[in-house]
């Protein structure tokens, strides 16, 4: 019988996301896989029809949330060096990668799902990329025990210094009620350090885009075609404030990529993803 808390299935998804930060000159070659190649392959028809019908395409999402949590990442590194970073549900992403090799003091600590931890840890080896500073572990944010989000953060991390949490294309492949559970435990450990912060993207219903129906079909195709609970969360940024707020986070700020300078390319028919960073 399946666990209800492997989430392995979306996979493919780190497989194509992977192949495209390698394809924009955001990761090394070998962060790209042979499926995210093939992936990339099969939706080039249907981002073409989405970035000239919609104004958008997946690629286009994909950049905008990375080079956004990037901006912020470097922003609260600047303001404090000693920073330390625990990004869930790493996959292919490059991040840890590149923000080592850039702040070399930085301890940043890469966390996913048995398989995927497997892999990473391979990948980065072959990199020469692990080491004191850099490492990966498994982490399950549903369970309970030696690989919950509590003891990868007190096992992982100095709690004298300040840490953020990121999550890049992971919360939505959840229910609201599920994620919010996850998001309330974050707040409460990230209480734990001088300074707490936590990034994360979310597609929110966009009702207001004149394509909002097409969109909808596109998502409900998504979770289809990774068997998950796909979900949008949220009719507009101040209700992402407000649920969060009630969470335990003390600061919520929504970021919509069509009003923030980075150098993500501009979705013509208005941005369907959102940054969010919240302070505990």
């Amino acid at each position: 019988m399946k666990n209800k808390n492997d989430t392995s299935s979306i996979s493919f998804t780190a497989h194509y996301t992977g192949y495209v930060w390698q394809h924009y000159g955001l990761s090394e070659p070998a962060f790209a896989t042979a499926q995210g190649r093939t992936y990339y392959a099969l939706l080039r028809p249907f981002e073409y029809l989405a970035r000239h019908i919609i104004g958008s395409d997946i690629k286009t999402t994909l950049l905008q949330r990375h080079f956004l949590i990037d901006r912020e990442l470097e922003k609260r590194i600047a303001e404090n060096p000693q920073t330390q970073v625990l990004e869930i549900a790493c996959g292919l992403s490059p991040r840890g990668h590149r923000f080592t090799r850039k702040h070399p003091e930085l301890v940043y600590v890469e966390a996913d799902l048995p398989g995927m931890v497997t892999r990473k840890r391979a990948l980065l080896s072959s990199l020469n990329s692990l080491h004191a500073r850099h490492r990966i572990t498994i982490c399950n944010i549903l369970e309970n025990g030696n690989d919950s989000l509590e003891a990868v953060i007190a096992r992982e991390f100095d709690p004298a210094l300040p840490l953020i949490i990121i999550t890049e294309g992971l919360v939505n492949y959840f229910d609201l009620p599920t994620i919010s559970g996850v998001w309330q435990r974050m707040a409460a450990v990230l209480k734990k350090f001088p300074q707490g912060l936590y990034l994360t993207d979310v597609y929110p219903e966009v009702q207001e885009h004149r394509f909002a129906g097409l969109i909808r079909a596109a998502n409900q195709s998504l979770r289809v075609a990774s068997r998950s609970r796909f979900s949008l969360h949220f009719r507009n940024s101040q209700e992402m404030v407000q649920h969060l707020s009630t969470l335990g986070f003390s600061a919520v700020t929504v970021f919509n990529p069509d009003k923030e300078a980075s150098a993500a390319p501009r979705a013509q028919g208005g941005a369907i993803v959102r940054v969010i960073a919240a302070a505990s």
